[in-house]
């Protein structure tokens, strides 16, 4: 299901699914946003504070129907990333959603909200940055021009082949701990030959090892048809040194799949987040020395 493109003087409405923001950090988007043409609409729940959430479970949903029922409202922006967006993901009316689509942009935590209403719309989501980190993000033009509806080209200097092979699939993914966690939220068919990409920061080799292996057990890997691992960061050690390195985990859980498994593509939490459209069918190629990776616009 197509949501409309975002077109000059068009306004993109911005709310908090997770943990609370600052304030200054929206306003600099904000400014950056407008500069581009583009007219914010910043719901008043953005910076409301509870505990660390930004609001109760029902002043986010209340926040989130105002701006997908704003005729105005061409694109939803989630402010910030954080904790306990997935609380309120069972209590959103998907038909609801479905009269009005609308591109929703997200990261980190908001990974649940992304991969959730594609699933149950087919409404396609974005994969991308935080508001409140758009405009010091690097590739604050790259995400503009992917709701615009333009191409974005991919850098795969970086990347490294971990397993060569062809894939086509609809792009679903996110936050590694966010996904390990929706296992059982999404549909039982989600993950079938889908090109699944993951990340995430701050963890412990330990726990990803736990968390792949829990996506592996679940059946997700015998599913989609590509792997893609983005940027980890640095990993956090307490207690005695795990010994593992993540390629020897990451290699460990994918022994004798039969699909393309790359890592270092150019996502994550670090300086380098490309967006990514939930719900487009992308290819991949790749080789031992080499990574095609298409994507095709949002409206694809």
């Amino acid at each position: 299901m197509e949501a409309p493109l975002l077109k000059k003087n068009d306004t993109i409405g911005i709310f908090a699914p997770s943990s609370w923001v600052e304030r200054d950090d929206i306003e600099q988007s904000v400014r950056y946003v407008e500069e581009q043409g583009y007219k914010t609409l910043v719901h008043p729940q953005t910076y409301v504070r509870h505990r660390q959430s930004a609001g109760t479970h029902d002043q986010k949903l209340a926040a989130f129907y105002d701006l997908w029922d704003n005729p105005d409202v061409t694109c939803i922006w989630a402010a910030g990333g954080g904790n306990r967006a997935l609380h309120w993901m069972d209590m959103i009316d998907y038909d609801r959603l479905k009269k009005t689509p609308k591109s929703l942009i997200g990261f980190s935590d908001v990974t649940a909200l992304i991969n959730v209403i594609y699933a149950h719309t087919g409404i396609k989501t974005i994969h991308g940055i935080t508001f409140n980190r758009l405009y010091k993000c690097p590739q604050k033009q790259q995400h503009l021009d992917m709701i615009t509806g333009a191409r974005i080209i991919y850098p795969d200097t970086d990347m490294r082949v971990l397993q060569t092979g062809k894939a086509c699939g609809a792009l679903i993914g996110g936050n590694l701990s966010l996904m390990q966690y929706l296992a059982t939220t999404l549909p039982r068919n989600f993950y079938k030959n889908k090109i699944l990409f993951l990340e995430d920061c701050n963890e412990e080799l330990s726990r990803i090892d736990r968390m792949l292996l829990h996506m592996k057990r679940s059946g997700i890997f015998d599913n989609v048809s590509a792997l893609l691992f983005g940027d980890f960061g640095d990993f956090p050690e307490t207690g005695k040194p795990f010994g593992f390195s993540f390629e020897e985990i990451i290699k460990e859980h994918t022994d004798g799949m039969d699909i393309p498994v790359i890592m270092q593509a150019p996502f994550g939490h670090g300086d380098t987040l490309f967006p990514l459209p939930i719900g487009v069918t992308a290819k991949l190629n790749a080789t031992e020395n080499h990574v095609e990776f298409m994507v095709p616009t949002l409206t694809s």
